[in-house]
């Protein structure tokens, strides 16, 4: 047997070509499946305005501030809950603080003073409130808390207190509660292991419940007692504190302390303090720490 030729060796038939349309028409199907999911998405948040334009102008909603951070907190609570798939727990909560910044919008005259130390502080409040709301920066906390208690702003966004801070930036210590109080603690989520920048917010009026809260309480003593010493009266008062921060300010001593639940004025526990006074200063929402991301 002779060996054949490169030329009595036929060629290999070319691979047969996927059919075309397969993948066109399936790509096509999904892009009309998201159009009519957009679609009806964007009815929904329509629908959702007309609704908040009604409350917005009932009888019941009367003059009242549209700033309700703790019935956000529970819808937003209630969404994470149900919430699964691919898309992430910080998208959702994202989307839906635009729509509560929209929905604040709608109702008019919605305005945030905003004093930072830093710029991620700044960008909090943006984040927080949505870009539908007017945000006022100023050169400090005092002017933040004036512009709400002149009815220029509807909320103050703050730095958290911290420990040590200068006199000028401990706003917490005078600040005038109960009319202007604690509202919001910022931001409300975060994927859990993030540590991110913190601020609190601050408005007219006592806030609302949102089911899981902690307190801010103000306390004023003449004698100087040492922070074991204050957080021993507060358990002893059934007012166990989270975090206490202590000032001594010439003959005065200051504290904050968080607590778990709502503690407001009136509060008989107050009453069993030690102290030459105790003042609520509002409360929020406890902020979600989550595992989606």
């Amino acid at each position: 047997m002779t060996a054949a030729s490169d030329t009595d060796i036929a060629p290999a038939p070319p691979p047969e070509a996927a059919p075309q349309g397969s993948s066109a028409d399936a790509l096509g199907a999904l892009r009309t499946e998201i159009d009519r999911l957009d679609d009806q998405i964007h009815d929904l948040v329509m629908r959702r305005a007309a609704v908040v334009a009604e409350l917005a102008n009932s009888r019941v909603k009367g003059g009242a501030s549209p700033l309700r951070p703790g019935r956000e907190a529970m819808i937003l609570r209630r969404l994470l809950g149900r919430h699964a798939g691919a898309l992430p727990g910080g998208a959702v909560v994202r989307l839906w603080r635009e729509i509560f910044g929209a929905s604040s919008a709608m109702q008019g005259g919605f305005t945030v003073a905003l004093h930072a130390r830093r710029p991620e502080e700044a960008r909090l409040a943006r984040d927080h409130f949505g870009g539908a709301i007017p945000i006022r920066p100023l050169p400090s906390a005092a002017r933040a808390l004036a512009a709400v208690a002149a009815g220029e702003a509807q909320v103050a966004v703050l730095p958290l207190p911290e420990e040590g801070e200068p006199d000028e930036q401990a706003w917490w210590t005078s600040l005038d509660a109960p009319r202007l109080q604690v509202a919001a603690r910022l931001p409300f989520w975060a994927a859990k292991g993030e540590s991110p920048p913190e601020a609190l917010a601050v408005s007219l009026g006592a806030p609302d419940p949102s089911g899981a809260d902690r307190s801010l309480l103000r306390i004023e003593m003449a004698e100087d007692r040492g922070r074991a010493q204050l957080v021993a009266a507060l358990t002893a008062a059934g007012l166990p504190p989270r975090s206490l921060l202590l000032r001594r300010d010439g003959g005065v001593v200051r504290a904050l302390a968080e607590l778990d639940g709502v503690v407001a004025e009136g509060d008989p526990r107050l009453s069993a303090l030690p102290v030459a006074r105790a003042l609520p200063l509002g409360f929020y929402a406890v902020p979600e720490r989550g595992v989606l991301g």
